[in-house]
């Protein structure tokens, strides 16, 4: 790094996180020989936050917390596991093998598709923890780096594959995905019984120290913005001609947590950088994570991801040194639009005479309940499924590739399971929630368990203004950290307490706009009353085909985000 950069490396004492890793031997700790102490059902010490590189979190039922404290007992401690899956695409035998698995080894017996385009178990304890993995490995399938100061698991547009340049840009997620993993032999190691011949001491890419913060990276094919592009630190925007990818428009810095009363924490867009040709996309990609990694703030981690390091270093200078490092040089942006973010529920047809079918699942929670088997169903489906699943970015299943002579077979199924009904409203299908308590430590309010009934309130409010055919984005996180990416709807809640919620207005449907926050600390009786008022005036107001957000802005009912560093915590009322 020359003398000229050395200002942009933050002076202090490094966060804890950083002797952890340093001193973790490229992420063993002492994780296996914590598997073997049965004293506890917990890693303990650095394993707590070292596992988490292994793609696992440690949490507790909080809704019988209480009780078992009582009773003198510890938590009922147990993992989360988030399964590497670039692209969401995982054929039938790898389901079949996970549904068993969830079934007959995890507290809840559920699969959970995430907003990261993946699954997650949750409720494995300690002594099946390693048999997980392992079962994972035999079907192809990891949980490297899906979570730590790592690049994450690579988001890519779901569309399934229509053309050549879907099946090219789900090329291109997996070979990401792959160039920026850890070197380290230690997942091998610990949890496939591994040999230590080959054991990696440096990390050429990630640095020995890792990344200063966690990294998420999408690809993504206009015009769908299904990924939520400026929700993560690095994108690439598909630029194709005649029907076949050429290169990306690359987009650096987007990021949506922040702290609740910390005002240098904030949600922010995502720059573009420019276009590159495709040849030179791990380079990019490279150069990107390299720059962070060295330029990042390992002293506070609240500021620490890339959006931080962009506001503190400058875009330019930044850019500057992507392209030294990468050796290429970024051209100017190819024109494209987004249109839309959701999926596109039931059948479409493919180029190739194909059949893909979106099934809608609420929270991306794939469980049985009484009279909707979901999970019973997606094991029938795969059990006679030629083609495979695809995940999408919004909780959702793609049964994907289906030929016409099984199209109704599927499609029985389906309906039969309560997968697919036709009666799932519009504002349903553009609802989401992270999955916050009871398994999320950092929950401060409900999500996942509060949505159902809030979208069926905004159901009725909307029907009673007239506007049933009408949808809002609208999203709730349990948590200011952004899982649920409450900073790209329309309308956005963000748990402050039991009950309570920052309530944010004006994003767009495109998800390029980030709402801002009208009313603190309100539960939902009040957020209903207030959105009862706004789709009132909405329904009467609204120009030809405007959306919720844009006729929140142009009324004057919020100010526009425009730049979040600067103006995200102003009063989001306009004087008059």
């Amino acid at each position: 790094m020359s003398n000229d950069h050395k200002n942009f490396i933050v002076e202090g004492n490094l966060a804890d996180n950083e002797r952890l890793k340093e001193q973790s031997n490229l992420l063993r700790g002492t994780i296996a020989e914590n598997l073997t102490d049965d004293l506890t059902g917990a890693f303990v010490g650095d394993n707590f936050q070292l596992i988490r590189f292994h793609g696992m979190y440690q949490q507790d039922d909080r809704d019988i917390r209480a009780e078992r404290a009582k009773q003198k007992l510890e938590p009922l401690q147990n993992v989360m596991l988030r399964a590497r899956l670039p692209g969401g695409i995982i054929t039938t035998k790898q389901w079949l093998a996970i549904d068993k698995f969830a079934e007959e080894k995890s507290i809840y017996g559920s699969i959970r598709l995430t907003t990261r385009q993946t699954f997650q178990f949750h409720g494995v304890l300690k002594p099946n923890v390693k048999s997980m993995h392992q079962m994972l490995n035999q079907v192809g399938v990891d949980s490297i780096a899906t979570a730590g100061d790592v690049n994450r698991n690579v988001l890519c547009t779901s569309n399934p594959v229509e053309s050549e340049v879907h099946q090219e840009a789900y090329e291109w997620a997996k070979k990401i995905s792959e160039h920026l993993l850890p070197k380290t032999r230690a997942y091998a190691e610990i949890w496939l019984d591994g040999e230590k011949s080959e054991t990696t001491e440096v990390e050429p890419i990630l640095g020995n120290n890792y990344l200063p913060r966690k990294f998420k990276t999408t690809v993504v094919i206009p015009p769908q913005n299904d990924v939520d592009v400026h929700a993560n630190d690095l994108n690439f925007v598909a630029i194709a001609e005649n029907g076949k990818l050429i290169g990306f428009n690359v987009l650096v810095g987007g990021g949506l947590a922040m702290t609740h009363g910390d005002t240098s924490t904030f949600p922010r867009k995502a720059d573009d950088f420019g276009y590159i040709s495709i040849e030179h996309t791990l380079a990019v990609a490279e150069a990107v994570v390299s720059t962070q990694r060295d330029w990042g703030n390992r002293v506070n981690r609240k500021n620490a991801k890339t959006k931080y390091t962009l506001e503190r270093v400058g875009v330019e200078n930044f850019k500057a040194e992507v392209e030294k490092r990468s050796g290429v040089s970024f051209a100017q942006s190819r024109p494209y639009e987004f249109t839309s973010r959701g999926d596109r529920i039931g059948w479409v047809e493919g180029v190739d005479g194909k059949h893909h079918l979106t099934l809608f699942i609420e929270n991306g929670r794939i469980l049985d309940y009484p009279g909707k088997t979901l999970k019973t169903g997606c094991a029938e489906i795969a059990k006679i499924h030629t083609g495979d699943f695809r995940l999408t970015a919004n909780q959702n299943l793609i049964v994907a590739g289906v030929p016409a002579s099984q199209k109704a077979q599927i499609e029985q199924l389906a309906r039969e399971h309560g997968l697919m009904a036709d009666d799932v409203s519009l504002q349903r299908k553009d609802s989401m929630a992270c999955v916050s308590l009871p398994t999320c430590p950092l929950a401060m309010a409900e999500a996942e368990r509060y949505l159902p009934d809030a979208v069926t309130e905004i159901e009725g409010i909307l029907a009673k203004h007239g506007m049933q055919n009408e949808s809002i984005i609208y999203r709730v996180t349990g948590c200011p950290n952004g899982c649920g990416r409450a900073m790209l709807a329309e309308v956005g809640l963000v748990g402050k307490a039991p009950g309570k919620y920052n309530f944010h207005l004006g994003g767009d449907r495109q998800g390029t706009r980030i709402p801002r926050m009208y009313r603190e600390n309100i539960d939902e009786k009040e957020i209903m009353d207030e959105l009862d008022v706004l789709i009132g005036r909405w329904s009467k107001e609204r120009e030809v085909n405007e959306a919720f957000g844009d006729f929140l802005i142009r009324a004057k009912v919020v100010k526009p985000v425009i730049d979040s560093a600067k103006d995200f915590y102003d009063d989001p009322s306009y004087s008059i």
